[in-house]
């Protein structure tokens, strides 16, 4: 498990009331998507260019857009959220209260109602949805293994809104260093958190893995470059009909691991270049939220 230095040693349970591992309720598999194998990245729309997959309270929609594509993100009840990494192009958000340009890395929300991206270059761009949003839900390569809620997974219920109100809100990475006391730099939604890992150069050192399971939310690992390999074991329980090997999955990117709960994973880097990876979780974690300082944005999106 963590090491006793981590920052992340002493976390908690998300919620009170997670499953226990052996409540006798199925453990769902791990999913692993290529995005360049569900879409190609040299269709001539945006459509065609666009992978999405879902987890079971959020859709994840990773387009490579190209210089002036239109994205309409529809007419949506709750926030969305668009993670921009280095390799992403500018683009203009519009909603009816006129256009934000974005140029930066970091983290964009984007308020309920109708809104677009107007792109300005080239590069990959990810939009995250609420999976109440049916125009996205039903798009996803994955939906039919959300046919039925997951019962070891927490449901979406929304933190509370912003106290200012709701408005396009960006949270730039420049000038946010790297902390070794802080995991990541991490940015939450009433929907959402997503954490920006640290880029890395090379293969992670195989003796320092760091094992651990979540009681009862998912993790989507999306990688945005280089490659990993994510390492996941399905706990025994007493229906042996239900056991699985443990996975070793090698995957580049952009790609995305859905790792279920209360599998035991890590994931290591495996590329000689740099390697990027960026967790999400909806709900935010509560856990992640309750230590001091983790969360950047904390004061734009209180805890309920």
């Amino acid at each position: 498990m963590y090491e006793k230095d981590d920052p992340r040693s002493s976390l908690a349970t998300a919620t009170a009331a997670a499953p226990r591992p052996d409540s006798g309720d199925a453990i769902a598999a791990p999913q692993y998507f290529d995005f360049h194998r569900l879409a190609s990245p040299g269709a001539a729309t945006p459509d065609g260019r666009t992978a999405i997959v879902r987890g079971q309270n959020v859709v994840l929609v990773h387009t490579d857009a190209r210089d002036g594509d239109d994205l309409d993100n529809g007419t949506l009840d709750g926030e969305l959220a668009v993670v921009v990494t280095g390799a992403s192009p500018a683009f203009s958000v519009i909603t009816d209260d006129g256009a934000t340009l974005i140029d930066a890395p970091g983290l964009v929300v984007v308020p309920p109602g109708a809104s677009r991206l107007g792109v300005h270059g080239d590069g990959p761009l990810v939009r995250l949805v609420e999976a109440t949003e049916p125009a996205w839900r039903d798009r996803a390569a994955n939906a039919a293994a959300y046919a039925e809620d997951h019962p070891r997974v927490a449901l979406l219920r929304r933190w509370p809104e912003p106290p200012g109100g709701y408005a396009v809100r960006f949270y730039p990475l420049a000038g946010i260093p790297d902390d070794p006391a802080r995991f990541g730099r991490i940015f939450r939604t009433r929907s959402f958190m997503v954490n920006f890992l640290p880029e890395v150069t090379g293969p992670r050192d195989p003796h320092k893995l760091s094992p651990h399971t979540h009681d009862d939310f998912e993790q989507l690992s999306l990688a945005m470059r280089g490659e990993y390999v994510h390492h996941i074991r399905t706990p025994w329980l007493s229906d042996s009909t239900g056991w699985r090997d443990d996975d070793h999955v090698r995957i580049g990117s952009p790609s995305v691991a859905i790792i279920p709960p209360p599998t035991v994973h890590t994931s290591a880097a495996g590329d000689p270049g740099v390697n990027q990876l960026i967790d999400v979780f909806s709900p935010p974690r509560a856990d992640f939220s309750a230590k001091p300082g983790w969360v950047l944005n904390a004061d734009d999106y209180p805890m309920p």
